[in-house]
């Protein structure tokens, strides 16, 4: 008991000195110190308000075309195929919940879904949601993939190698589609190819004017062969069927971004 008074009466002086100290101040300097602080406390809640309100929901369905990207855009969505290879010249746009989460009880945060077209033509389109992405799913196709290793290999590396991806750290899903067949190949066996693709065209873009290079940023750690882990935003690599509705490690992977 004696240490609560000593203390009750510890709090009692200062809060008498601080009476004195502000009495002693001037009321202009006062208030307008007060001011300060409310503006600063304000501004503050404001700006937590605001990225709360503003963090994305936005996940990018990229690849080349013939990937896959539009039967997962339709599995994800509603759990069909649309009857099997659909080219998509536009983006497929829509804000749901995905297709398994539909039985779940509760609220349930909807995930905008976009399919941008893997054409060479249409790919500038992809610049204009990335700005606003949470995740990108990049779709490669595993049975015809070595064919279209080189190419697929360069669309990815303009990703990563992208301002908004940088900057942002935008995660990106390496999705091996069409694994349900016999004659694709693994996950691995894709990863340590085009990891191999994207270290010769670091070492051919390293050596071209930086004025004739259109990507932002270089990736890569200098005096290392290249690997995904080196990139400053997560890259990991997924195996999926749209065909048969094995999305499973994609839905994971969206919702470990964009939390239900």
């Amino acid at each position: 008991m004696e240490n609560l008074e000593d203390l009750k009466i510890l709090a009692e002086q200062w809060s008498h000195q601080g009476i004195e100290y502000l009495q002693k101040i001037p009321p202009s300097q006062l208030y307008a110190a007060i001011g300060v602080l409310l503006f600063t406390t304000i501004l503050l809640f404001l700006s937590i308000r605001l990225v709360t309100r503003t963090k994305s929901n936005t996940v990018l369905l990229s690849g080349l075309t013939g990937s896959g990207k539009t039967v997962l855009f339709y599995q994800l969505r509603d759990g069909s195929s649309h009857q099997g290879t659909v080219t998509s010249m536009e983006p497929n746009e829509g804000t749901f919940v995905l297709h398994t989460e539909n039985t779940k009880k509760g609220k349930i945060k909807p995930v905008h879904l976009v399919d941008v077209p893997g054409h060479s033509r249409l790919r500038p389109k992809l610049e204009e949601f990335l700005p606003q992405a949470a995740a990108i799913v990049f779709v490669v196709d595993a049975l015809e993939f070595l064919p279209n290793c080189r190419a697929a290999s360069e669309y990815l590396y303009d990703i990563l190698t992208n301002a908004n991806v940088v900057k942002n750290k935008i995660p990106v899903l390496l999705c091996c589609n069409k694994t349900d067949k016999l004659t694709a190949h693994t996950k691995e066996f894709i990863r340590k190819q085009m990891e191999k693709e994207i270290e010769k065209l670091r070492a051919s873009r390293s050596a071209v004017s930086t004025a004739d290079i259109a990507n932002d940023f270089t990736i890569g750690i200098e005096g290392q062969v290249f690997s995904f882990s080196h990139c400053c935003n997560k890259v990991t690599v997924a195996e999926a069927s749209g065909l048969t509705g094995e999305t499973a490690e994609i839905q994971d992977f969206i919702r470990e971004y964009i939390k239900p």
